[in-house]
């Protein structure tokens, strides 16, 4: 008898949870909404501190809570909106790939391009959707006419992507990259002006700029840099990875030529989804990696031949810009910033610790880097994942030597407690 009664009643307790979860699910939901819609009736200032507000958002993600990841400027996760999405449109697609990814799904593309471009703030006949930033600029490295000789303007602090992709087509064909080496932080947007134009001859003809560098988290002047160099009839290629969804701007603020992004870090779409754009004027121009039957076709879509991929990740991206929107580009960089304050002035009074960031606002947003004198940045990045669960990375490249933080929407200051006293004890030990 003692048997069976335990055995209804874990029968009894497991269809009670079960018969409970979409309630649950749904009391959540309504929390996130109702948690949203304050947020809007707060302005971005007032929101950034509003832990109560934020840690209710965060439910709408399903992070672990055995890992506090401070790693986001790698790559976010998405809300569980958009992982349900990317589910949904993946599940169809197995019906009959055929005629639901081809049929279906792929009519979709042209309202997301048309919602993405209303993002951006450009015309949805310039702008392509890929995978990621790096297919973006390879296309634009390998799909701009250039002859021996011709020069390109980059810095030492730009990504190794785009770095090994300048170098390949400097040791095929023959052009020249002049470097521009760093010395970050950097508060004064003159010297970065004038760091360009040094590097500048008659014979260049690109100037590559990292929007918001990824080592360190500096903004560089995009653009001021993309101005300049129109003056000069230099054209301009922005990476833009990390600061697209991150700060508040438009494309079309920054009047560059060409652009690309990531749509997987700071728009937490699905992993591998990204943006390219052109200037309606250049693409034709712009020869796209992967041939078609017109490769100077004035068509931005030249540039979406990719074969068969999966439609569902792409799809998804419509969810994740509507979550966006739903926090608001202001809001959610005010609360970016706010979070790299938190952080930073906390540890800020230990005489051990470096900083290798900006604390302003123009100059940086969510992503900090800090060191402790005497302590290899590899071995503190070790020490705050093996004795607290804290997932960082250790930068070493070009003048940066620091380890790299970077919160998200869904980190809460007292995650950020946890970290801070986390370093406390590195440092004293």
């Amino acid at each position: 008898m003692t048997s069976r009664r335990s055995f209804f009643q874990k029968t009894l307790g497991a269809a009670s949870a079960l018969s409970l979860a979409p309630l649950v699910s749904q009391a959540i939901s309504e929390d996130i909404s109702d948690a949203l819609f304050s947020l809007n009736k707060l302005s971005p200032l007032a929101a950034a501190n509003d832990e109560d507000l934020w840690a209710r958002m965060a439910q709408a993600y399903t992070v672990t809570p055995n890992i506090l990841n401070l790693n986001n400027g790698g790559v976010s996760p998405q809300p569980k909106v958009v992982q349900d999405a990317v589910d949904r449109y993946y599940h169809l697609s197995n019906e009959a790939p055929t005629y639901y990814m081809w049929q279906i799904l792929d009519k979709g593309r042209e309202p997301l391009r048309r919602k993405l471009a209303d993002l951006a703030g450009v015309s949805n006949e310039e702008l392509a959707i890929n995978r990621n930033t790096t297919e973006a600029l390879g296309t634009f490295t390998w799909g701009i006419d250039l002859k021996r000789g011709d020069e390109i303007v980059m810095t030492k602090q730009d990504y190794p992507n785009m770095i090994h992709a300048w170098k390949q087509r400097e040791l095929r064909e023959g052009v020249k990259i002049n470097w521009i080496n760093l010395n970050l932080p950097i508060e004064n947007d003159d010297v970065v002006l004038k760091a360009y134009v040094d590097a500048t001859t008659s014979k260049t003809k690109i100037w590559h700029i990292t929007h918001l560098i990824t080592w360190t988290g500096q903004i560089l002047p995009a653009a001021k840099l993309c101005a300049e160099a129109r003056k000069r009839g230099i054209t301009t290629i922005v990476d833009a990875a990390h600061s697209f969804a991150h700060l508040d701007y438009k494309i079309s603020d920054l009047n560059c030529d060409y652009f690309g992004t990531s749509l997987h870090k700071w728009l937490c779409a699905p992993f591998g989804t990204g943006l390219m754009y052109v200037r309606k004027p250049l693409i034709e121009k712009t020869w796209p990696i992967f041939p078609n039957d017109k490769p100077l076709s004035p068509d931005i879509r030249k540039f979406e031949a990719l074969g068969t991929r999966s439609f569902a990740p792409e799809q998804a991206i419509g969810q994740a810009i509507d979550f966006h929107n739903a926090i608001g580009g202001k809001r959610k960089q005010e609360r970016l910033h706010y979070l790299k304050l938190y952080w930073c002035d906390a540890i800020a009074k230990n005489p051990r610790v470096k900083f290798h960031i900006s604390m302003k606002p123009e100059y940086s947003c969510a992503l900090g880097t800090f060191s402790i004198d005497g302590m290899d940045v590899g071995d503190i990045a070790t020490k705050l994942f093996s004795g607290y669960g804290i997932h960082t990375v250790s930068i070493k490249w070009e003048n940066v030597n620091a380890v790299r933080v970077t919160p998200h929407v869904y980190t809460t200051t007292k995650d950020l407690d946890r970290f801070i006293d986390a370093v406390e004890k590195i440092a004293a030990s």
